[in-house]
């Protein structure tokens, strides 16, 4: 596909990163000349200098040929305004970066008539995922499949969880509430466990599940605690808004700390239901005076990761049940676990995902589209739903009898509304949702997971 990118900021460039793996003919346009020019040194893409909502730029980029354009500037007019352009220009496909909460329904509303295919707000979206974090104690990581009805969720197996020391094959026997174990983490490595692994203290074990049988689950393996009622918000910017509006539709008591005295008084005018505190998040004395050791539940949000990361550590050593910290660097990634830092969220990543996701259903030429798609583990796993569609020869046949690829597993099947967690007696058919959890890199289609 021929994909052009407007706007080079964090996002912008993390879905450069995963485009470029995908071996997609890519153009780059931004104002900063130096970023471009590094950019394409980098990545081997085309790239053109200026406004991108301007249409002798779009011509310059020779935007007339491309498949999709993907706009994923600072600025929200500009975004919609330089789609426009492109749909002006003959591009069949945009993606635009909405984030301001003002415009959010009029756009929905007006995304057919703007020419917009996608809208992506990587606020919003990081707020909904640390919404459900503090829904479900237990969990560190949740994506959802099959418009929610099915769950990726990811727990970590401590001491007195009844995991422990137990085979796949043993807890098939005990568990009443079936799920599919797709993958573990231990010690870095990834593994795509058989029946005889054995679980063991400290891992990290991602598995599908039923939506309605998610919390029966963890309350089966001793990992369902009593639900959070206090929270502390370290960080006012906008996902600290859309956490705290969220939250304060339901029982939960909310304490938001921002240290912008404006922003505090727009929050606090904003959010009725909240308490916001006017001052310095990362301060001890602050923290301690407003109670951070009765907290049942602390985000960490500011814009400076290592702030979160401290103030983390800090919320842990208050033994607070859940610390959920936003990280935006890689190179942070793979300390975390060795500070103790369990829960994190990334918005690139997040929005990355929803992008790709939907590139590869846009380039799928075949049958079986890629309706989801996540990136696991620092992007060594990938989980993605298909629509299973045509007439493949691998339908109605039991999964015993088909050879799938080496770590390759198929996690959850959805058909006619019902969960199935499959076993080796289980089929897929005609206009069933698959999901698949899998160490290879842009599969497409389903058929790409059979040998």
């Amino acid at each position: 596909m021929k994909i052009v990118i407007i706007g080079l900021g964090t996002i912008g460039k993390t879905v450069l990163k995963s485009l470029s793996e995908m071996g997609h003919t890519i153009t780059i346009i931004d104002e900063d000349k130096d970023e471009v020019e590094s950019l394409i040194e980098k990545y081997d893409v085309f790239g053109v200098v200026g406004n991108g909502a301007c249409l002798d730029i779009q011509k310059e980029a020779h935007m007339e040929d491309a498949d999709l354009a993907i706009v994923l500037t600072n600025s929200d007019e500009l975004n919609v305004f330089a789609c426009l352009v492109a749909k002006k220009v003959g591009v069949k496909n945009t993606i635009a970066r909405v984030r301001n909460p003002d415009y959010r329904q009029q756009i929905i509303e007006m995304k057919d008539e703007l020419g917009l295919s996608m809208i992506v707000n990587p606020e919003m979206e990081t707020a909904e995922e640390i919404f459900n974090l503090v829904n479900l104690s237990a969990v560190t990581q949740m994506e959802h499949f099959a418009k929610g009805k099915v769950l990726l969720a990811e727990i970590i197996v401590t001491p007195g969880c009844a995991l422990l020391d137990e085979t796949l094959i043993s807890l098939g026997k005990k568990l009443k509430n079936k799920v599919l174990v797709c993958a573990v983490v231990r010690n870095e490595e990834v593994i795509i466990p058989s029946g005889n692994f054995m679980f063991c203290e400290g891992d990290r074990v991602h598995f599908t599940s039923d939506a309605n049988s998610l919390r029966n689950f963890l309350a089966e393996v001793n990992l369902d605690s009593s639900p959070l009622k206090h929270v502390m918000i370290v960080g006012g910017n906008r996902i600290g808004y859309y956490l705290a509006a969220e939250l304060s539709k339901k029982k939960y008591s909310i304490k938001l700390i921002e240290s912008n005295k404006e922003r505090a008084n727009f929050l606090a005018e904003a959010l009725p239901k909240v308490t916001v505190i006017y001052g310095n998040g990362t301060q001890h004395d602050l923290l301690t005076e407003e109670g951070i050791e009765a907290m049942d539940a602390f985000v960490a949000l500011t814009n400076i990761d290592e702030e979160n990361m401290v103030v983390s550590m800090f919320a842990n050593k208050m033994n607070v049940e859940k610390t959920i910290t936003q990280i935006k660097s890689d190179d942070l990634i793979d300390m975390l676990g060795e500070l103790g830092i369990q829960n994190t969220v990334s918005p690139k990543i997040i929005v990355a995902n929803r992008i790709i996701s939907y590139i590869r259903a846009l380039s799928n030429k075949r049958g079986s589209n890629v309706l989801t798609l996540y990136r696991l583990v620092n992007n060594k796993v990938e989980a993605l739903e298909f629509k299973a569609k045509g007439q493949e020869k691998f339908f109605g046949k039991p999964l015993k009898t088909l050879k799938t690829k080496d770590n390759c597993l198929i996690a959850c099947i959805l058909r006619d509304g019902e969960v199935i967690i499959p076993n080796g007696n289980d089929y897929i058919a005609e206009a069933d949702n698959v999901v698949v959890v899998t160490t290879h890199k842009n599969f497409d289609d389903l058929t790409d997971i059979f040998e």
